[in-house]
C-alpha cells in the first residue's frame, strides 16, 4: 500500500521548542451545528517524514468536500478533515488513527459531543475504521479502504458501516475490505458494501458517482434524508447475510434527495 499522503503540522510550544501538531483542520464550522463530517484522506505504508501542506491524496479528496459543503449548507453540518503528523501508517504506531483519534477529541471539545460521520479514502479509510469506536462516531463511509486481517473490529459494534470499493483496486484489495465487512458484521456493526464496477483505487474512473454516492450516504447517515432502500435493507440484514457485502453501486442521479 504506497499511496502518498499529507497534511501540515502547525504552531509550536515558545518555551520548549517542541512542534505541535494540530490534527483538525476545519472546513465549515456553524455557530451551533447539529452534527459533524469529518474527511480523511489517503497515506501510504510506511513513513515518517512530515507531510506537505498540498498532496495529492488531499487534493483527491476535494471533490468531495465541495459535494459535502454544497449539500449540508442549510443543515448547520460542521465539517472538517485530519492532518496526519506522518506521511504512513508506520506498522503497530498506527500514526493515522492516532491523530484520527486527536482529531475526534478536538472536535468534541470544541463542539460538544455532536454526531459525527467519519469518510476516508485508503489510509483515511483504515484509520476511521479504527476510530470509530470514538463515542462521537455514529457511522462512516469507507471508500476503498485499507483493511489488513490484523485489524480489530469490535469498535465498529452498533455504527453504521457503509463500504465502497473499486473491483479494479490493485492497490487496496476490495476482498480484504469484504472479509473485514463480514467479521465487523459479526462484531455488531452495522455493515453494507458497494463494488463500483469499472473503478479503481484512485477513483479516477465513475468519479461523480463516488462523489455523489458518498454525499448521499454521508447526508443521510446525518439524517438529513433516508438511506438509499437497498442500502437500509443491507443494514437489517442478519450478521451472516452475505448479500449485504456484495451491492452494485448503481449510476448516480444529479439530482439529491430532499432533506429532512
Amino acid at each position: 500500500m504506497t499511496e502518498p499522503d499529507g497534511a501540515q503540522v502547525i504552531g509550536s510550544d515558545t518555551d520548549t521548542g517542541t512542534v505541535l501538531h494540530r490534527a483538525l483542520q476545519w472546513r465549515v464550522r456553524p455557530a451551533t451545528p447539529r452534527a459533524a463530517v469529518l474527511v480523511l484522506h489517503g497515506g501510504e505504508e510506511h513513513n515518517l517524514t512530515r507531510p506537505r501542506r498540498l498532496n495529492l491524496p488531499l487534493l483527491r479528496m476535494h471533490g468531495f468536500l465541495r459535494a459535502l459543503t454544497r449539500e449540508t449548507a442549510a443543515d448547520a453540518i460542521a465539517i472538517g478533515t485530519v492532518r496526519y503528523r506522518h506521511r504512513g501508517w508506520n506498522g503497530a504506531r498506527a500514526d493515522a488513527a492516532r491523530d484520527a483519534l486527536a482529531a475526534l477529541d478536538d472536535l468534541t471539545e470544541t463542539l460538544g459531543p455532536v454526531p459525527t460521520v467519519l469518510v476516508g479514502h485508503s489510509m483515511g479509510g483504515r484509520a476511521a475504521l479504527r476510530a470509530a469506536g470514538h463515542p462521537t462516531v455514529t457511522g462512516l463511509v469507507a471508500l476503498a479502504p485499507w483493511c489488513p486481517a490484523e485489524d480489530p473490529c469490535d469498535q465498529l459494534a452498533d455504527r453504521d458501516v457503509l463500504l465502497l470499493h473499486g473491483d479494479r483496486d490493485t492497490v487496496t484489495a476490495p476482498a480484504d475490505t469484504r472479509a473485514f465487512a463480514a467479521r465487523s458484521r459479526a462484531a455488531g456493526a452495522r455493515v453494507c458494501g458497494y463494488t463500483v464496477a469499472g473503478s479503481g483505487h484512485a477513483m479516477l474512473q465513475r468519479i461523480p458517482d463516488w462523489h455523489r454516492a458518498t454525499t448521499r450516504l454521508t447526508t443521510a447517515l446525518l439524517g438529513l434524508h433516508p438511506l438509499p432502500a437497498e442500502t437500509a435493507s443491507a443494514l437489517a440484514l442478519p450478521p451472516t447475510s452475505p448479500e449485504a457485502l456484495s451491492l452494485l453501486l448503481p449510476r448516480q442521479p444529479r439530482t439529491a434527495p430532499a432533506h429532512a
